[in-house]
């Protein structure tokens, strides 16, 4: 069962109408704004837990529990909300169309996040690279701040809230929430230790909550329409709409809001149509973004598209970047192409990291070529183990799941590789 129209968040998805205050309101957004803040800031997180929205900015941790692990009494410090608008996972397009089409929606849900948290001011951490999306964001700012939406008693609530855009340099280990408050802070981005988590010591030291532009950008249509609205999508404790953003070999590549829990080939076959050659002609796909493994046809046939179906299959819903790869890809290629990219994104600060990544993807070369042995197939899935879990961040993890999502499922494409190589190099020296 498709998602009704009247049932979509994210209403200017594909920019038919402008993005402006003006037209925003048209569409609902800043209605009863003062009121949902004037419930209090318990009524908000409690009602964001009863929804079931999980963060979708890839790890899917619950929301309105991550909200409750603020202080709820200052002790001086004042607190702040962040939003990684850092969408640097390749084949992740979802948040940049949020910006440039439906910012004000982002922007209602800051002020309406940092009083559900106590937060005096808000950041908004976007991506270098999308210099049109961080002019059309601080336009729409400017227009709230015009309009008494943001500032001193904002939006007529009572609550004061300042909110800023900080623009990053394009680097993919700021999406890493404690590598973009480093970056906030004028540092280099690196991830921290934890603990202290950011709730107890963040940006300046101070309490934070970091969360994805989607996380934030849905909350005040969740209140809205009530918690329970929200939760009778998807399956329990999946719940929700989500926007996907189907591409690869597909007829028609788009970003889509669709349920959650919505089968995989159901998601392509109506809204991106279907896999380019017929559904029997697919190969593979990474469901989440580039860091998340890849699964063959044989489970994308039914499996569904959700945080708990799919890490059931060893692999995850992440950013819910679903990139479709038909017979005609070269899987060994495509996933060298990713492990040179982790490489390049280390930040280098973990040895696991920084070494690990640099020889994964030299092997992968090899591999590429065929130019290894088949014992060392078996060499590098066991290399990806101790690099796996051993880093302060997960850029590593996302890194060498790929890698070990090839392994399992494409090792004969790869050991008939090597046969390949090895034969016609062979022949080669018999000549």
């Amino acid at each position: 069962m498709a998602l009704h129209d009247k049932d979509r968040i994210f209403t200017n998805l594909y920019g038919t109408k402008p993005w402006n205050l003006a037209a925003a309101q048209m569409r609902g957004d800043w209605d009863g704004t003062a009121a949902i803040i004037q419930k209090g800031r318990d009524w908000i997180v409690n009602e964001m837990k009863e929804s079931g929205l999980r963060g979708r900015g890839g790890a899917g941790f619950p929301t309105g529990m991550k909200w409750s692990f603020m202080p709820k009494a200052t002790d001086g410090r004042p607190c702040y909300l962040v939003v990684n608008a850092d969408e640097s996972e390749p084949g992740t397009c979802k948040d940049r169309d949020i910006i440039r089409h439906d910012p004000h929606k982002l922007i209602e849900g800051c002020l309406i996040a940092g009083s559900a948290m106590g937060a005096s001011a808000g950041y908004i951490y976007i991506r270098g690279e999308y210099a049109h999306e961080a002019k059309i964001l601080q336009a729409a700012i400017d227009e709230a701040y015009g309009a008494g939406l943001l500032g001193k008693n904002a939006a007529g609530s009572g609550y004061d809230y300042e909110l800023y855009v900080h623009r990053g340099a394009g680097a993919y280990i700021c999406g890493e929430e404690t590598a973009l408050i480093e970056s906030l802070e004028g540092k280099k981005g690196m991830p921290r230790m934890k603990p202290p988590f950011p709730a107890a010591v963040g940006l300046y030291g101070c309490p934070t909550t970091v969360n994805n532009v989607e996380t934030i950008a849905v909350a005040p249509t969740i209140l809205r329409r009530g918690a329970s609205w929200f939760a009778g999508f998807g399956r329990a404790k999946n719940s929700g709409t989500k926007i996907f953003c189907l591409q690869g070999h597909v007829n028609k590549p788009c970003n889509v809001e669709e349920e959650m829990s919505i089968p995989l080939r159901e998601l392509i076959d109506r809204h991106a149509g279907g896999v380019r050659g017929g559904w029997d002609n697919l190969l593979a796909v990474i469901p989440g973004g580039s860091s998340t493994p890849m699964i063959p046809k044989s489970v994308c046939d039914d499996v569904l598209m959700d945080f708990d179906a799919l890490r059931e299959h060893k692999t995850g819903l992440g950013t819910a970047g679903v990139i479709v790869m038909d017979k005609s890809t070269d899987l060994i290629k495509a996933i060298q192409r990713l492990s040179a990219f982790y490489k390049h994104e280390s930040c280098g600060q973990c040895t696991p990291c920084r070494e690990g990544m640099g020889w994964v993807n030299r092997v992968m070369l090899r591999m590429v070529e065929g130019r290894a042995e088949v014992s060392e197939i078996d060499v590098l899935e066991q290399v990806t183990r101790q690099i796996e879990g051993h880093t302060i961040c997960a850029l590593a993890d996302g890194g060498v799941w790929p890698v070990q999502g090839l392994i399992r499922h494409f090792r004969p494409m790869m050991e008939e590789r090597i046969a390949a190589y090895s034969a016609a190099h062979a022949v080669m020296a018999a000549e």
